[in-house]
């Protein structure tokens, strides 16, 4: 479950870069989305497909915005495309609401799915999803343990896909109020599963970088960020969405965080390190002068720092009721071979 190998290594956190509908519909704007994610080296870029018609009935408010803003089949063919010629290495995960789509990522020859909190307790698309063999990401929002264990159920029962739980609160912006970080890791220790942090603070405030940033230091495994080609313009999507230098400079953070937290087990220590205790730590040393012949006592050793590193001061029981083979003066280390 946890991102951690034997050797106390951890992997990369997987950083998602999430475009949602960000493009408004314009295949140049998604290009720009996709050259911003590549550029930042994003582990992933999040494609939303899908097809009005088939998600949001006719007479739905928002059915003439989504109509709007919807690509078509052939530009999400181009810019997938586009996307594998800048950086091969990045994946593109397929967010789906319906078969027909999951049918056209396949045809993309996508990565990987995810399946939004709305269609936890869709059995017809888990399955199907379940059916292709490649990872699903089931975004948990806003949903129930009985709802999340069925869907994980549903996949396990069909196909052994690899599952990750996707957190967030699903609130645009979110009040960091509402996130409850520590749920999250509550979720991942229920279902002992890789779980995500899928941000969605205001883009314009600091918690957009230091909110997932507590994430990745209480030990998430990815972070799904939204991305735009330019956060002034407003667009849907925008509130949570960072601008393409914002999210190069997110994940530069996300690298340095990695960085620090280092690995689980003692390691040797660095030169840097070594040269630290040759200053800081404490060494055995003579409180008076000792000549020839003398019998140490306790009152002849005190500890402090030294040039050079001798015995430590745990070490001072091996030297009491021994003699001295030569005169060691005030201040001088104390050490065994000094002694008979």
């Amino acid at each position: 479950m946890h991102n951690e190998s034997m050797s106390g290594k951890r992997k990369p956190i997987y950083v998602i870069a999430e475009m949602a509908c960000s493009h408004e519909g314009d295949p140049q704007r998604g290009r720009k989305i996709i050259e911003a994610a590549t550029d930042a080296q994003a582990d992933a870029i999040q494609f939303q497909i899908w097809l009005a018609k088939d998600v949001m009935v006719p007479h739905h408010p928002d059915y003439d915005k989504l109509n709007r803003i919807e690509l078509s089949r052939e530009a999400w063919t181009e810019l997938a495309q586009h996307g594998r010629a800048r950086r091969p290495q990045m994946e593109i995960i397929a967010c789906v609401y319906e078969r027909g789509s999951v049918d056209f990522a396949e045809d993309l020859k996508v990565d990987a799915y995810k399946l939004h909190s709305a269609d936890l307790s869709n059995p017809s698309l888990v399955k199907y999803v379940a059916q292709t063999g490649k990872r699903i990401d089931l975004s948990v929002g806003a949903s129930t343990l009985t709802e999340i264990q069925t869907a994980i159920d549903w996949i396990r029962g069909t196909s052994d896909s690899n599952i990750w739980l996707m957190y967030g609160y699903q609130n645009f912006p979110t009040r960091t109020d509402d996130v409850h970080l520590d749920y999250m890791m509550k979720l991942r220790n229920v279902f002992e599963l890789p779980i995500g942090y899928q941000d969605h603070s205001d883009a314009e405030t600091g918690a957009a970088f230091w909110l997932p940033a507590a994430a990745a230091g209480m030990g998430v495994e990815i972070l799904e960020k939204h991305i735009t080609h330019d956060r002034a313009f407003k667009g849907i999507d925008h509130e949570a969405a960072l601008n393409p230098d914002e999210f190069a400079r997110f994940v530069r953070m996300v690298r340095e965080i990695e960085a620090a937290r280092g690995i689980a087990i003692p390691k040797s220590f660095s030169p840097d390190e070594q040269k630290y205790r040759k200053y800081s730590k404490k060494s055995i040393v003579a409180s008076r002068p000792l000549p020839k012949g003398s019998v140490v006592r306790e009152s002849d050793l005190i500890f402090m720092r030294a040039p050079e590193l001798g015995l430590p001061p745990d070490r001072s029981d091996v030297l009491i009721g021994r003699s001295t083979k030569r005169d060691i003066s005030a201040y001088e280390l104390v050490v065994e071979h000094d002694l008979t």
